[in-house]
C-alpha cells in the first residue's frame, strides 16, 4: 500500500508491503454534519457552565482575547469574528479589545505573522500583540510551588478570553483551556516550574484526572488570574474545525476532550515493529521542538528494540537554543534524563523526552537538516521516507509489522484492554 504523510507544505510517500501492514491509525469519521463556521456559531450561541460571552463583557472594560502563536494551529483568523461579533455585541469599543498572542517560551513573530494570525478583521479593527515573557505580574505561588507569573497585559485586563484547539499533549494530557495562560503568556520561571511535573507517571497524553502538571495549571489560573470564556475547537486532518466548546474554561474543555477522544484515540492490538509517523506537515513540523510531540505518541505503539520513522521538515531546525545545547552537548541519551532529574530547565525537558523515547525504540528522522548534525543528536537521518522505511525493514526484518501515524500529534495509540 502506498501511504502518504504531510512534510512541510507538502507529503512523502513510502510504499509499505501490505502483509506487513497492521493499520493505519487516521482519525474516525467525524459524525457532525454541521460546516466550520455553523459548529462555533452553536457553541456560542450555547455555551457549557457559562452564560453567552455577550452577557458576560460589560462597556468599558478591559479585553483580552488570548490565542496561540505560529507554531500552534489554531485558526485565530477564522475564530476572531465570531468573537468580535460576541464582544460587540456585548458593547466593548475595538479600542478596550487587544488580541494577545501567547508565545510561551517560543520566539516572537514577524509582523507578517502576526497579521497573518490574526487575519484580516482582527487586524484592521483592534490591537494584536505577542505577550512578553519578561514582563509579567506575579498574581501568586500554587499549592505545588509554580510562581503564577502573567504577562502584564493579560494580568491587567478585566475580562480574559481563550481560544485553543485541543489535541493530545505528552505530558499535560491535552492541550487547549487553561494551558492559553499557564504557560502561553507565563514566565519563563513559571513554566519551569509548573514543567518539572513532566517526570511524574501521571503525567501523560490523555490523562487529566491525576495529572499533577494539569492540575497545577488549572489551580493557578482558577486562584489567581480566572478565565472568563473559553472558544477551543478540535480540528479534523485539513485543520478545519469540527467540533467547538465554548464556556467554561475547565468544563468546555473536559467537553471538547471527550470529543478528541471519540475522534483521535485509537486502540491497537499489539506494538508495531515499525511505527511511520509524522506531524501532519506545516505548521507542525516547522521543528524539531514542534515535531517532537509526534514521536511521544508513536512511543505508545512501537515495541521495545523497535523503529520510529518520523517525518518532520524541520526548517527552522532545532526550535530553541537550550534544547539544541541539551541534545547536541549530552554524551548519551540516559545522561540527559539524568540531567533533567537534577536540574529541570525548560528546553532540556524536550531533550530528556527523546532520550526516554531513545532507550525503548530508534529513531530514523526523514527532515531538512544536516545528516551529520542529526546522528550527532542520536538519531538516523533520512532525505526520504521510502528510503528510512527500507532501513527499518531492513533491521527489523522481512515480517515486521508496521504502523503508520498520518497524523502522529493528534492521534493517541492505546493497547486494547491497558
Amino acid at each position: 500500500m502506498k501511504l502518504s504523510f504531510g512534510y512541510g507544505h507538502g507529503t512523502q510517500t513510502v510504499q509499505v508491503p501490505d502483509a506487513n501492514l497492521l493499520d493505519v491509525l487516521r482519525p474516525n469519521p467525524v459524525p457532525s454534519t454541521l460546516s466550520e463556521a455553523q459548529e462555533i456559531r452553536r457553541a456560542l450561541a450555547h455555551p457549557i457552565d457559562s452564560p453567552p460571552l455577550r452577557e458576560i463583557v460589560r462597556p468599558g472594560e478591559k479585553i483580552v482575547v488570548v490565542s496561540s502563536d505560529i507554531t500552534r494551529p489554531v485558526p485565530t483568523a477564522r475564530l476572531m469574528p465570531f468573537i468580535l461579533d460576541e464582544l460587540y455585541a456585548a458593547g466593548a469599543k475595538p479600542e478596550d479589545i487587544t488580541l494577545v498572542f501567547a508565545l510561551g517560551s517560543h520566539r516572537t513573530h514577524t509582523s507578517a505573522e502576526r497579521e497573518k494570525l490574526a487575519g484580516p478583521r482582527a487586524r484592521a479593527e483592534i490591537e494584536c500583540v505577542d505577550s512578553d515573557p519578561e514582563d509579567c505580574l506575579r498574581l501568586g505561588v500554587t499549592a505545588r510551588g509554580t510562581p503564577v507569573d502573567i504577562t502584564r497585559r493579560v494580568a491587567e485586563a478585566e475580562r480574559r478570553i481563550c481560544l485553543g484547539n485541543i489535541e493530545y499533549h505528552y505530558f499535560a494530557g491535552y492541550s487547549g483551556g487553561a494551558k492559553a495562560l499557564m504557560p502561553g503568556v507565563s514566565s519563563r520561571a513559571a513554566i519551569q516550574a509548573n514543567h518539572a511535573w513532566m517526570l511524574d507517571e501521571g503525567a501523560r497524553a490523555g490523562r487529566l484526572d491525576g495529572n499533577p502538571l494539569r492540575e497545577d495549571i488549572e489551580e493557578a489560573i482558577a486562584r489567581f488570574c480566572p478565565i472568563d470564556f473559553i472558544l477551543n475547537v478540535v480540528l479534523d486532518e485539513k485543520k478545519q474545525a469540527v467540533q467547538a466548546s465554548a464556556g467554561h474554561p475547565v468544563a468546555a474543555h473536559r467537553a471538547g476532550c471527550r470529543f478528541l477522544d471519540s475522534i483521535y484515540m485509537k486502540e491497537i492490538e499489539r506494538q508495531a515493529d515499525i511505527v511511520l509517523c509524522s506531524q501532519g506537515g506545516a505548521p507542525k513540523d516547522i521543528n524539531l521542538y514542534q515535531t517532537q510531540k509526534a514521536l511521544d505518541n508513536a512511543k505508545h505503539a512501537v515495541k521495545p528494540g523497535g523503529v520510529i520513522v518520523l517525518m518532520g521538515e524541520c526548517p527552522e531546525g532545532m526550535g530553541g537554543g537550550v534544547f539544541e545545547e541539551w541534545m547536541t552537548q549530552g554524551p548519551t541519551p540516559q545522561a540527559m534524563i539524568d540531567r533533567i532529574r537534577r536540574e529541570f530547565v525548560l528546553g532540556g525537558h524536550k531533550a530528556a523526552a527523546i532520550a526516554m523515547v531513545l532507550q525503548q525504540a530508534d529513531i530514523f528522522l526523514v527532515s531538512e537538516m544536516a545528516p551529520e548534525f542529526v546522528r550527532g543528536i542520536f538519531l538516523q537521518p533520512f532525505s526520504g521516507a521510502q528510503a528510512a522505511f527500507d532501513a527499518a525493514l531492513e533491521k527489523m526484518g522481512p515480517g515486521a509489522g508496521v504502523l503508520a501515524m498520518p497524523y502522529g500529534g493528534s492521534t493517541l495509540p492505546v493497547l486494547k484492554n491497558d
